[in-house]
C-alpha cells in the first residue's frame, strides 16, 4: 500500500515537472519534420544525427527555441570544410513563424527559394551561400521588412534583383556575388546599407548618382557590364573602406576626393575611366588599382605612398616622380606597375637593385627602360613602343 502511495505521489511529481515544461508548438513541429524530410547529409556529415523526434526539437543542433517557437534554424555544421547538405528546403518554412535567422551552410541544396520563406516577417538573418539554389528572387522581397542581411551568393540565382528590396529599411548587408543576377543595380536609398556585394553577375546599365546611400562601407560591383559614369555617385560615398568596380564598363573622370576616403583596396581596373589623376594629398590607401583604363596626363607624385600601385594600360605621359622611385628602392613599394603607358623617363640608377619584395614594370613606353626587371606575360615582349606613337607625348 505505501509503495503504490509513492508510486502515485513520483508520478504526479514528474507530470507537474513535465507541464511546467514549454512544449514545442505542434505547427513548428511538423514544420521541423518536413525540412527534415527535404534535406540529407551529404557523405562524412552527421549533422541530423540528432534529429531524433521521439525528443525535444529544440535540443536539436541548430534549432533554437523561444518559449515554444522555433526562433533560429541553422542547418549543417558551421565548421569550415565540413559536408554539407543535400537536397530542397521545404515550403513548411513558411510556418515558423518566429524565426529570425536562416542559415544553411555550404553544400548542395539545390532548386528555388520557396515563396513561403519571404513572407516570414520576423526574419532579421538569411544566408544561404555557396549551394546550388536557382530560379529568381520574388518580387515580394520587400515585405521581409525585418531583414538585416541576405547572403544568398555562389548560388545559380536569376533573373532581376526586386526592385522592392529597396524598402527594407533596416537593411545592413546584401551580398548576392557569384550569381547570374541581370537588369540594374536597384536604387538602396536607406543609410543602414553598409555592405552591397554584387560581383560576377550580368548587371547593366548605369548608376544612379543617389542609387546608393552614404553610409556604404563596403562595394563591390566587379564582372558585370555596368556602364556610365560614376563621378557623383562616388563622391558621395565618403565612408567606403572597400571599393571594386573593376571589369565593367564605366565612363567619364574618377573624382578626386575618393583617394582621400578610408579605403584600403581600391579596384577599378578594366573600365573606360578617362582623364588625368591629381589627388590632392598623399593617397594612404594600400592598394591602387587603375590598370585597363583610359587615363592620362602625368603619374601624381602623391601616390608614392600606395605599397600597391597599378596605372599600366593607360595613356600617362612625362616622367615618373622621383618620389615613386625613392619608396620603391627603400622597399616601401610593392608593387609599381606603369607598362603599356607613354611615359617619357625616370631617373633611375642603371645599376640599382630593385628590392627583392618590390616589382617594377615599365617596358612597353616612350622610352628605353634604363632597368631591366621581370614583368608579367601579359606586358608582351617589346621594351619601347614604336616612336611614330611617341611624337606627340614627347613635345
Amino acid at each position: 500500500m505505501r509503495m503504490r502511495s509513492f508510486v502515485v505521489i513520483l508520478l504526479c511529481l514528474v507530470q507537474c515537472c513535465w507541464s511546467s515544461e514549454a512544449i514545442l508548438d505542434p505547427i513548428d513541429f511538423l514544420a521541423l519534420q518536413s525540412i527534415r524530410k527535404g534535406l540529407e547529409d551529404l557523405p562524412g556529415s552527421n549533422f541530423f544525427a540528432s534529429w531524433d523526434f521521439t525528443a525535444d526539437p529544440c535540443n536539436f543542433a541548430g534549432v533554437f527555441c523561444d518559449s515554444d517557437k522555433v526562433v533560429a534554424l541553422n542547418l549543417g555544421d558551421p565548421r569550415a570544410g565540413s559536408p554539407g547538405l543535400v537536397g530542397r528546403i521545404d515550403s513548411a518554412i513558411g510556418k515558423l513563424s518566429s524565426l529570425t535567422e536562416f542559415t544553411i551552410v555550404p553544400g548542395r541544396v539545390f532548386g528555388a527559394l520557396p515563396q513561403s520563406l519571404f513572407q516570414l516577417k520576423n526574419l532579421r538573418f538569411l544566408a544561404i551561400s555557396r549551394n546550388f539554389i536557382n530560379g529568381a528572387l520574388p518580387a515580394n522581397l520587400g515585405e521581409l521588412q525585418s531583414l538585416r542581411t541576405l547572403d544568398l551568393s555562389y548560388n545559380q540565382l536569376s533573373g532581376e534583383i526586386p526592385r522592392s528590396i529597396g524598402t527594407i529599411t533596416e537593411l545592413s548587408n546584401v551580398i548576392l556575388c557569384h550569381n547570374r543576377l541581370t537588369g540594374s543595380v536597384p536604387m538602396f536609398p536607406f543609410r543602414s546599407l553598409n555592405r552591397l556585394d554584387l560581383k560576377h553577375n550580368n548587371l547593366t546599365g548605369p548608376l544612379s548618382p543617389d542609387s546608393l546611400p552614404p553610409s556604404l562601407q563596403y562595394l563591390s560591383l566587379s564582372w558585370n557590364r555596368l556602364n556610365g559614369p560614376v563621378f557623383r555617385l562616388l563622391s558621395r560615398l565618403d565612408q567606403l573602406n572597400y571599393l571594386d568596380l573593376s571589369l565593367n564598363q564605366f565612363t567619364g573622370t574618377i573624382p578626386t576626393r575618393i583617394f582621400s576616403f578610408p579605403i584600403v583596396n581600391l579596384q577599378l581596373q578594366r573600365n573606360f575611366f578617362t582623364g588625368p589623376i591629381l589627388p590632392v594629398d598623399q593617397v594612404a590607401i594600400p592598394t591602387v588599382d587603375l590598370s585597363y583604363n583610359r587615363l592620362s596626363g602625368p603619374v601624381s607624385p602623391m601616390f608614392s605612398t600606395v605599397q600597391n600601385l597599378y596605372l599600366n594600360n593607360n595613356r600617362f605621359t612625362g616622367e615618373v616622380p622621383n618620389s615613386l622611385v625613392d619608396r620603391l628602392l627603400a622597399a616601401n613599394i610593392q608593387t609599381l606597375y606603369l607598362q603599356h603607358n607613354f611615359l617619357t623617363g625616370i631617373a633611375i640608377n642603371p645599376t640599382a637593385e630593385i628590392p627583392l619584395s618590390s616589382s617594377l614594370c615599365l617596358q612597353y613606353n616612350c622610352m628605353v627602360p634604363p632597368i631591366q626587371t621581370p614583368c608579367p606575360e601579359k606586358a608582351g615582349n617589346q621594351k619601347t613602343r614604336p616612336m611614330e606613337q611617341c611624337g606627340e607625348w614627347r613635345g
